[in-house]
């Protein structure tokens, strides 16, 4: 069973994602050990770069999103080795990447 950290202060986004999750098969999880980790850029704790690059050298797939309005942190994000979509598309991308990790 994959384990997924969501980082995420956006209660309404953290509650959809744990569904997705959990929909999925798969275990939302607040620390480690975790296969996976969705990071919420903007309002996200702080230093969510520093964050990304940490879990990317690691080996852990990120998967970040935030406001489609803000294009250099989901440019950035990118940048750092994360796959970043908007707040629009975070769901559908973690079922997409929960199913690709599943096969």
């Amino acid at each position: 069973m994959s384990r997924v950290l969501i980082e995420c202060r956006d209660l309404f986004f953290r509650g959809k994602l744990q569904e997705v999750v959990r929909g999925a098969g798969a275990e939302a999880v607040r620390d480690e050990p975790f296969d996976m980790a969705v990071i919420e850029l903007g309002n996200s704790p702080p230093n969510a770069e520093t964050r990304i690059r940490e879990l990317v050298q690691r080996g852990v797939a990120v998967l970040a999103f935030g406001s489609h309005v803000d294009a250099a942190a989901l440019r950035a994000a990118r940048d750092l080795g994360a796959r970043a979509v908007p707040n629009s598309q975070v769901e559908s991308a973690l079922r997409d990447a929960l199913g690709s990790q599943a096969r």
